[in-house]
């Protein structure tokens, strides 16, 4: 008999091997079902399925299960509610009582140990979004049938309204890259090698084109050659990289981001290393050819800021610095969203602040305009003010 291959009578042995081990299977995942019947699934049980389902269902990147897990500090017994996605915790249960009963205070107790930590209304809030996702997808028929969602009933706290995006000038973005590429974030300047010269233009390139293409970090990080289209001035983004993970961008969809001069510059500088310019090789990249660390790279950009005296934005606010300057720029909305990859307008009107109001005030006045006496702005306008005004 060739190797690969059985008889009739193996076959016929394998083939029942096959059966008994489906079969015991079978009869597994009947018990497993019926002992959460009759004890109630675990809260731990219900949210590593729903994780799982996240990474596997619905492709959800790592950053994203982790920002999913629940975990408040230690605090004495209020520990023993967490939601952790390892071991060495007590379960806390989501049971399954025929009578219905309401589990409403056991999430505000939850929630009232995310809150001890002194985190944010607004975390909080969130929190209580992940356990209700957590609960929803526990009442699938075919996942846990939990009768009711404890987390839907009790309402939401009070959050202070979001405020402005912060965000820095073109300017400030050119002294934060000249004060990567000088080095200014390292301990020694003066001993400063080949590879740290090298390092350190890298960097400063890096901040330039956050800024003036707005990519998210991940899909920076993700960015290869062959995403740029020269002669048609875009950036096409369809990756992004999370914790050394490459997947599909926040959204899901690929989008061609309009590519401005100073972007454009930044990476023709870029291009004109020796090393790693192929189509596929990785736009921002170590001396290795590999992806850069996102971590380590906001480090050095903390440090470079500091270094240039200037405002302690984030990262990401590069991001939000794109967005303003387009609007204060008079871009319309909707190149804008389509350019940052959100979802809805609705985000993007947060960069609305940045339009000055005058600009605002002279078009009301234009909408409002009946004689040609009624054109311009209230600059003009002076008159003292008399106690009684007051």
């Amino acid at each position: 008999m060739a190797d690969g291959y059985l008889d009739e009578r193996r076959a016929h042995v394998a083939a029942a091997e096959f059966v008994c081990s489906y079969v015991k299977g079978l009869q597994r995942d009947r018990a497993r079902r019926g002992e959460r019947r009759t004890r109630g699934v675990t809260f731990r049980e219900l949210a590593h399925g729903y994780l799982e389902w996240l990474e596997k269902v619905r492709g959800a990147k790592p950053s994203t299960i982790r920002s999913h897990q629940v975990r408040p500090r230690r605090t004495g017994d209020a520990a023993q509610a967490r939601h952790r996605h390892d071991r060495g915790t007590r379960d806390g249960r989501a049971r399954r009582p025929a009578g219905g009963q309401d589990h409403s205070a056991e999430v505000e107790a939850l929630l009232r140990t995310v809150a001890d930590t002194g985190v944010s209304a607004r975390s909080v809030n969130r929190a209580r979004e992940i356990v209700c996702a957590a609960f929803n997808y526990g009442m699938k028929p075919t996942t846990y049938s939990l009768p009711t969602n404890p987390a839907s009933a009790p309402t939401a706290g009070a959050c202070p309204s979001r405020a402005y995006c912060l965000f820095y000038s073109p300017e400030e973005v050119e002294a934060i890259a000249r004060s990567l590429e000088a080095g200014f974030h390292r301990p020694a300047v003066s001993a400063r090698g080949e590879l740290e010269h090298f390092e350190d233009d890298r960097d400063g390139e890096a901040v330039r084109v956050a800024a003036y293409s707005g990519l998210r970090l991940g899909e920076l990080l993700a960015l290869r050659w062959r995403d740029v289209d020269w002669t048609g001035s875009a950036l096409t983004i369809s990756r992004s990289l999370s914790s050394g993970v490459e997947g599909r961008p926040k959204t899901g969809h690929v989008r061609r981001v309009p590519m401005p001069i100073r972007a454009a510059a930044a990476l023709d500088r870029l291009s004109q290393h020796q090393d790693f310019v192929s189509p596929d090789d990785y736009v921002f990249c170590n001396a290795l050819g590999r992806p850069l660390d996102g971590s380590a790279l906001r480090r050095r950009y903390k440090r470079a800021r500091d270094a240039a005296g200037l405002r302690p934005l984030r990262w990401h606010d590069l991001r939000h610095t794109f967005g303003s300057l387009l609007v204060a720029g008079g871009v319309d909305l909707v190149s804008i969203k389509d350019a940052m990859g959100h979802s809805q307008l609705t985000t993007t009107s947060r960069y609305l602040h940045a339009r000055p109001a005058t600009e605002r005030a002279a078009a009301f006045t234009t909408a409002f305009q009946t004689t040609p006496t009624d054109a311009g702005d209230a600059s003009h306008f002076r008159r003292s003010i008399r106690p009684t005004d007051r």
